[in-house]
């Protein structure tokens, strides 16, 4: 930038030097014409177009350097501010020397913003960190029990509904917990995702390898389509993660009998992975609504669910520099697109 900012302001001098020989020579040109190009005149006004031409370089010259000077000044003092250093002016009372002490304010509220950030950013990883211990274990010790009453001998139909309800209920708490502390971990920035140039199969056949027994109940053939050259920059077990929480959406909302298609290739600045079914299809008018975080359907308020799944696939493919595209046909089904970066 420093550099840039030099020539600009080169140009502007040689632009000016040369505007100002030419009007010094023109005006000497007219005034050897009006004169008859008499001889006193003639060197006369040489004599004076040479010292009018240096003079102006002078101040041209001198005004460049103490620009640059400046320029240069300001960078120090830029920079030893942001390194925590001594002050270079003081406390003089001159332009400089202001400017000085106000860019050294607006880096101490910048890092005091900082600090408060991640002490905010502590405490929050702190309050997620005991909300997830102190409900997890209690919620772990149900659904022990309700395993271990469901084992137990004799007991009437309506009993073993009852263990299997209590069961079934406090799975849905434990994944509901769990979803919430992942997404509010990575709004708060806490997660750090580690992203690498690495093949896109793995976390392909990670998130198919959960949705599989579920496809497999309700008969939906599942296909993939990917070559094992075909990388991205990401991070193999979170982009595994938003690719489930899709897949798992194409099978709940996909009829028995179903075909769900996952291809990738790659392009030179995306890889591309698409999720393909033949399920029930989004509304045109609720494409730009299913990423919001608890947003549902009214047409799937028969099915299961609370609506953060996609709302975390894309804070995760977007963590990694990518996006999502939905394109989807009522009744026909729906295509989720998933960019992640080559570089």
């Amino acid at each position: 930038m420093k550099k840039t900012t030099e020539l600009s302001l080169k140009s502007i001098y040689t632009l000016y030097a040369v505007v100002f020989f030419f009007v010094v020579m023109g005006y000497t040109g007219a005034l050897w014409y009006f004169t008859a190009f008499d001889s006193v005149v003639i060197w006369i006004s040489l004599g004076l177009a040479v010292t009018l031409l240096v003079l102006g370089g002078a101040l041209l010259w001198t005004m460049r350097v103490k620009l640059r000077g400046m320029i240069g000044k300001v960078d120090d003092i830029v920079e030893r501010a942001i390194n925590r250093q001594e002050r270079m002016t003081g406390y003089e009372e001159t332009s400089i020397s202001a400017l000085e002490n106000k860019v050294h304010r607006y880096v101490d509220m910048s890092m005091t913003h900082e600090k408060n950030i991640e002490a905010e950013k502590s405490k929050i990883k702190a309050l997620i960190s005991d909300i997830s211990h102190q409900t997890k274990t209690p919620l772990s010790n149900i659904i022990l029990y309700s395993q271990l009453l469901g084992e137990v001998a004799g007991l009437d139909e309506e009993s073993s509904q009852y263990v299997d309800r209590i069961k079934l209920q406090s799975e849905k708490l434990d994944w509901l917990i769990e979803s919430l502390v992942k997404m509010s971990r990575l709004e708060a920035g806490i997660i750090s995702i580690q992203t690498a140039s690495l093949p896109v199969v793995g976390a392909i056949t990670q998130a198919i390898s959960q949705i599989y027994s579920a496809a497999e109940r309700k008969g939906i053939e599942v296909r993939i389509s990917c070559d094992a050259n075909v990388k991205a920059r990401h991070d193999a077990k979170w982009t595994s993660e938003a690719l489930f929480n899709m897949l798992e959406n194409a099978v709940k909302y996909s009829e028995s009998g179903g075909r769900i298609n996952i291809t990738a290739h790659s392009s030179e600045m995306f890889t591309r992975i698409d999720i393909t079914d033949t399920g029930m299809g989004i509304e045109e008018k609720e494409l730009n609504l299913i990423f919001r975080r608890f947003f549902r359907s009214k047409r799937v308020a028969e099915y299961e669910g609370v609506g953060i799944g996609l709302f975390l696939a894309r804070e995760i493919v977007t963590a990694q520099g990518g996006y999502i595209k939905v394109t989807s046909k009522v009744g026909e089904g729906s295509v989720f697109s998933v960019f992640l970066p080559v570089l």
